[in-house]
């Protein structure tokens, strides 16, 4: 498969736009932190980017949702788009920007895109009688009384005055769109999906609506206000400057779009991969490189929702265990595209096992027998034996297979690629344990075998260290101290340069602590 992460000198990313009809779970977190994971290996290889996240804040069924909690829409949407920023921020999640969709540049952004489709005469006013499912906020084709198929919710009968996108016009342009970038809807089976649902026929669909007020009003047709998936996809945009006059904001937009990913949830892929393309396609703005969809993050094997009453917290795990064994339990224990069943009883496993056990428990040994054995300073590089050049060849093996891996985002193999050499390098420094002499080894042979293996076992943490940061961040940060590479300017870059390879170097090691100690 073709690398859908771009090596370009700037990339951007985008997590879905977060509806504030409830506090985010754990699978909004899981999409965000896929999301921080890409944007931190690519500002460590040197890539200038830019990661937004947001919440989209307006439509029909915030208007209920409001008006139940005894609050405005603004009020609701404020309250509820803060408990998603503060999340973020407690997660350490290094978004460039959070948009909110009642903010006024995404309203001008919004209304110039309306505008421009109208203007190119892709947008006509017409009437519309048909079923509505307020849940997902989408027209669907079924019989009055009928639930949605998608979420099996009734759906509502509306007649109303709507503004229509000529979406028909788009359908052949579409297919053959998709026909010379087979990898611009990934995984696979969504890409299935949205063929076959283009290939039924598209109709025009309706782009705003009359039977309430909370959204974006069409501009000069204030009684209409824009269909809150045309809203919510203008973000993307909206949030680079799409449609300032500022010229701060038309060169960040120049720069940064088309997107390089958009992160979606499976269930919105039409909305991503049929009617946002269409829309820029109409408007002569260039298409985002791909579009990649994650499962559903399952507990109980069930789907995570309000309704089933089967939510998990994500600050429930992080302030137990910490971010990092929450990230690390999504990344490899679920692989990238498929559904995943989140587990407290997985979870404690992987963090036992794979972290504290392992890594954790790996760094520790090394760094206190650096200190016991050399005063804090890894020695400095020895003649190989079989035995290290078989670590040294599985370090660079394993750097080979990481990246492509990750970079095709396969975060589990990778990380399982990864975990081989945290116990080839266990096994090495257990094979030679330099904590014990035979009495057949005098003690000048010993302090070389020691030599030799402490530099060499450090050196396949540092570059672990290296490839595990963008899953890991506080973690790394930790090891890094750990192994002296402190005064090393910026963490990330040295942790994911793209000459990253086996290099021993003399360095101080600080004392060791519990590199991955739960708070």
């Amino acid at each position: 498969m073709t690398d859908p992460v771009s090596n370009s000198a700037r990339f951007y990313i985008t997590t879905p736009i977060y509806y504030v009809n409830a506090r985010p779970h754990l699978g909004h977190a899981y999409s965000t932190i896929v999301c921080d994971a890409i944007a931190r290996r690519k500002r460590a290889l040197g890539i200038d980017t830019w990661f937004l996240t947001g919440t989209d804040e307006h439509g029909q069924k915030i208007e209920r949702s409001a008006k139940l909690a005894g609050r405005t829409p603004n009020e609701f949407a404020t309250a509820i788009a803060a408990e998603f920023r503060g999340l973020w921020d407690r997660l350490g999640l290094t978004y460039d920007d959070f948009i909110r969709t009642t903010e006024p540049r995404h309203v001008r952004g919004v209304q110039h895109l309306f505008a421009t489709l109208r203007d190119k005469g892709y947008i006509y006013k017409g009437s519309y009688t048909g079923q509505y499912c307020v849940s997902d906020e989408a027209w669907v084709d079924v019989a009055p009384g009928a639930p949605c198929p998608d979420c099996g919710r009734i759906t509502e009968t509306v007649s109303e005055e709507n503004y229509f996108f000529k979406l028909s016009a788009f359908e052949r342009k579409l297919l053959e769109f998709y026909e010379a970038n087979p990898n611009f809807i990934q995984p696979e089976s969504t890409r299935r999906e949205v063929l076959s649902f283009v290939r039924g026929g598209l109709k025009d669909l309706s782009v705003s609506r009359t039977s309430f007020t909370w959204g974006i009003p069409v501009p000069g047709d204030e009684k209409h206000v824009v269909y809150v998936w045309l809203d919510a996809l203008v973000n993307y945009i909206s949030a680079l400057g799409y449609g300032s006059d500022d010229p701060t904001d038309q060169a960040r937009f120049a720069k940064f779009w088309p997107a390089d990913i958009h992160l979606i949830g499976k269930e919105i892929s039409r909305f991503h991969c049929v009617y946002w393309p269409a829309f820029l396609m109409a408007a002569g703005l260039p298409v985002p490189r791909s579009v990649r969809a994650n499962g559903w993050l399952l507990f109980d094997q069930g789907k995570m929702s309000k309704s089933r009453g089967n939510i998990v917290r994500a600050e429930t795990v992080q302030e137990v265990l910490g971010a990092d064994a929450l990230r690390y339990f999504l990344l490899r224990e679920i692989p990238f595209g498929q559904d995943g069943n989140f587990s407290f009883d997985a979870l404690v496993q992987r963090y036992n096992g794979d972290l504290a056990n392992g890594y954790g428990n790996l760094v520790s040994r090394v760094v206190n027998m650096v200190h016991k054995y050399f005063g804090g300073v890894v020695p400095q590089e020895s003649p190989e034996t079989p035995a290290e050049k078989a670590l040294r060849e599985a370090a660079t093996r394993t750097i080979a297979e990481f990246a492509p891996a990750f970079d095709d985002l396969s975060f589990s193999e990778a990380l399982k690629s990864l975990w081989l050499l945290v116990a080839d390098t266990d096994g090495y420094l257990t094979a030679n344990a330099p904590w014990k002499r035979p009495e057949h080894r005098s003690e000048s042979q010993h302090a070389a075998l020691q030599a030799r293996v402490l530099a060499t076992a450090a050196e396949a943490i540092r570059v672990i260290t290296a490839l595990v940061y963008p899953i890991l961040p506080d973690a790394a940060e930790k090891v890094w101290q750990q192994l002296g590479q402190h005064s090393r300017r910026s963490k990330a870059r040295v942790s994911h340069q793209p000459r990253l390879g086996w290099a021993q170097g003399r360095y101080k090691a600080r004392r060791a602590r519990a590199a991955l100690s739960p708070r």
